[in-house]
């Protein structure tokens, strides 16, 4: 983790291997914002037909470097665009001012130390400012290097170490509260990366179970381990059934975190497929290629557990991990199979594919017993979330409108996107079956809908239950933008930290 302070030294006088600052598009051209004047007097008022000389936009993400020749104390200053400036008496939104700073620092890769007033964005800095500056410069200066030689390009421009970030009062409380805040949320961030990003010959269920246990003991949290022989006497049929053709039995990880009596009680359930080859309705080679990544909704849900371990909200969670590896072999289901799942319920299985939501019913299931206040899934569910929102925004279902909306607001505050989908009736009764309770697949058409139905029969009545389909946003294939990395996001753990604040309050 980049180690970050606070200095109200002026930002042209810090002592640094360079200083960021912001520009934007103006009616006029580019122009600076708030946060640089320092260094633009520094410059004597020179500073923007300097960058203006060298191609410098203000376009959102764009970095532009300059070479300070003594004007101030460190030798480069870097200007990284937040895109158009707001109209007079507007605010830069601090997701703006994150994937900007994020921007700046994946450029620095290499440097010891930077600093900057981008706090300062909009006046004086406050808590969403400083805790998007802290984020940014974090999130920004991962680096996963597990499978790095000394002999790696890569390796030779570790991360930006350390970070001076200009503030008029640097005792003050509230900003270092802030600072703290944040530190908690991206090394949470970062667990859930690298658990994603490692390779799934490393992470076999039973793996990520110990992993699980490795990151949350220490923290506190209380951790339960099922295997596979407790699954079976637990009629967990779904879990057991998508890893039966793997020569790596399943598990079920139980997290949890008590605030006490009387608090709101909120259920995490995460798929957790260390790897998805399709099973027996397998998919084809391009499609498997980052596979990895389909514990990626499990990983979240650790990692949110860590963060809340640390915060101590006044809400009780509990997280569960159904982790299973979907592997074709004379051992694995077959398309018409029919399992049994936790509580009864017989589920046909039309694609071994539509595997992840075998899993979660179950976790649903089990989570339901302990009653409750809220259970929300997160899982790498469906192609068809891509299709439908891209990968960058996930989407929130649910049975309850205002959960829905208090997911998607909590995102925004985040800065995550999501968007919130329907569950339309009309699609459930394509999910019956000819010999089972449910099918595992129904309609092609709008099939992130119906996954997100079939989830939704295994919810009791009462509860109030949200289903967040991550699949493109919580592993970028893409090339590196803002604060994020190509490979493993930490989608959505922000979002559900987030969330859990709020219930709190």
């Amino acid at each position: 983790m980049t180690t970050l302070t606070l200095t109200k030294t002026a930002l042209s006088d810090v002592k640094a291997d360079a200083v960021v600052i912001g520009v934007a598009k103006g009616a006029d051209g580019l122009q600076l914002v708030p946060g640089a004047a320092d260094v633009d007097k520094a410059f004597k008022r020179r500073l923007l037909p300097a960058l203006t000389a060298l191609g410098a936009k203000g376009s959102a993400g764009e970095v532009t470097k300059l070479a300070t020749l003594g004007a101030v104390a460190a030798p480069t200053v870097v200007a990284v665009g937040l895109g158009p400036a707001p109209e007079k008496g507007g605010r830069y939104e601090p997701e703006a001012v994150r994937r900007a700073l994020g921007a700046a620092v994946r450029s620095l890769g290499g440097t010891a130390k930077i600093a900057t007033a981008l706090a300062d964005v909009n006046g004086e800095p406050g808590e969403p400012e400083l805790r998007a500056v802290a984020e940014a410069i974090h999130l920004g200066a991962y680096n996963f290097t597990r499978y790095r030689t000394a002999a790696s390009a890569d390796a030779a421009r570790p991360p930006v170490q350390s970070a001076a970030l200009v503030v008029s009062n640097p005792r003050d409380k509230a900003a270092k509260a802030a600072l703290e805040r944040a530190a908690v949320i991206a090394d949470s961030v970062r667990l859930c990366r690298d658990l994603v990003n490692t390779a799934p010959g490393d992470l076999r269920p039973a793996d990520f179970a110990q992993a699980a246990v490795d990151a949350c003991r220490p923290l506190g949290l209380d951790v339960e381990v099922l295997d596979d022989k407790a699954l079976k006497k637990g009629g967990f049929g779904g879990i057991l059934g998508v890893g039966q053709g793997s020569s790596h039995p399943p598990r079920l990880v139980r997290i949890g975190y008590s605030a006490g009596r009387g608090a709101t009680t909120l259920h995490l359930v995460g798929k957790g497929i260390t790897f998805d080859s399709g099973g027996l309705s397998l998919k084809p080679a391009a499609g498997m290629e980052w596979m990895k990544s389909d514990m990626g909704g499990a990983a979240s849900v650790i990692a949110t557990l860590c963060a809340v371990a640390r915060l101590k909200p006044a809400v009780n969670v509990v997280g569960w991990v159904p982790t299973a590896e979907n592997m074709p072999s004379g051992q694995a289901i077959r398309p018409s199979d029919v399992l049994t799942l936790r509580g009864g319920k017989t589920v046909e299985v039309l694609n071994t594919d539509a595997e992840g939501r075998l899993i979660l019913a179950d976790a649903i299931v089990r989570a339901s017993e302990e009653k409750p206040d809220i259970i929300i899934d997160v899982a790498t569910l469906t192609g068809a979330q891509l299709v439908a929102l891209g990968a960058h925004v996930y989407a929130v279902m649910g049975n309850d409108d205002d959960l829905r909306s208090h997911v998607v607001s909590a995102a925004t505050t985040a800065g995550e996107q999501a968007w919130p989908m329907p569950l339309p009736k009309e699609l459930r009764k394509s999910l019956d079956s000819d010999i089972a309770d449910i099918a595992n697949i129904g309609d092609r058409n709008g099939g992130m809908l119906t996954a997100g139905l079939f989830l939704q029969d295994f919810v009791p009545e009462g509860v109030r239950w949200a289903h967040l389909d991550i699949a493109g946003p919580s592993y970028n294939q893409g090339e590196p933008h803002g604060y994020t990395p190509k490979g493993g996001t930490g989608v959505p753990v922000r979002t559900l930290v987030q969330l859990v604040e709020e219930l709190a309050g």
